[in-house]
């Protein structure tokens, strides 16, 4: 099995080349290459403070970096929160971030606010897609955000981010604080998504699962590229199984779907 083969199948949505990120002298991703293509879930695993969150904060803009994220078509250096948002990046943060004294229904709205500004009336239908997705938020739509367990907060945060109907959804450690059964849940319902053609970057600490669902993966130490492939080719992987899965291999394998 070859861990050369790269993720070239497919027409390319997002394209990161040569990205580096520095906090003063320290690097924290140094020449970082990888690629999305349509309708795919590609995950980026690596322990803690290898740079994944730096890395996501790099595509959408919101860290300075050198090299070139190439996004739907269009090539940026270092580009723009706000105008990516409007091409169609969505980021789901690992802290959630939502509005907690807002109702549910204001904290998706808000997800549609550039959509409401670019004068598109379309975001009613969306969500009510939101809604078929997440079930449990559509029967407590008027009830306030911070009421919501840890499984509830992640599925409105990944909501809210469809509001805006992206052409690519990022998320950073969906798994992050949730027991085993909600994680499981989280991660059939990022499957489902991709069926409904939403293309996914998942960056998760939870190497077992992030690479069972992705269709191609990247291995992040150190802030580098050290090992890339199918997912289902990794998580077979010696390497990966003796760096990432043998400590934790029973953990692992219940939160895994």
């Amino acid at each position: 099995m070859s861990m050369i083969e790269q993720n070239d199948q497919g027409k390319s949505l997002l394209e990161v080349k040569n990205l580096s990120v520095a906090y003063g002298k320290v690097e924290a991703l140094l020449n970082f290459n990888m690629r999305v293509n349509e309708g795919q879930i590609v995950s980026v695993v690596g322990p803690n403070g290898a740079g994944k969150t730096t890395l996501l904060s790099a595509i959408m803009g919101v860290l300075g970096s050198k090299g070139h994220v190439e996004f739907d078509g269009e090539i940026g250096q270092c580009p723009q929160i706000e105008r990516m948002v409007v091409r169609g990046l969505g980021l789901v943060p690992e802290k959630r971030e939502l509005f907690s004294s807002m109702s549910i229904e204001d904290n998706l709205m808000l997800g549609a606010f550039q959509r409401y500004r670019h004068g598109d009336r379309s975001y009613k239908d969306t969500l009510e897609q939101v809604y078929s997705i997440f079930p449990r938020l559509k029967e407590r739509c008027g009830q306030e955000a911070g009421t919501l367990s840890g499984g509830e907060r992640q599925m409105l945060a990944v909501g809210r981010a469809l509001m805006a109907k992206p052409k690519l959804l990022m998320l950073d450690e969906p798994s992050l604080g949730l027991a085993p059964l909600i994680t499981r849940e989280i991660f059939k319902i990022i499957d489902q998504l991709r069926g409904q053609g939403v293309s996914i970057l998942l960056v998760e600490q939870n190497a077992r699962a992030a690479l069972r669902l992705a269709d191609y993966a990247y291995v992040l130490e150190m802030g580098e590229l050290s090992m890339q492939g199918r997912g289902a080719d990794l998580v077979e992987d010696p390497r990966i199984i003796e760096s990432y899965l043998g400590i934790n291999s029973k953990h692992q394998d219940v939160l895994a779907i």
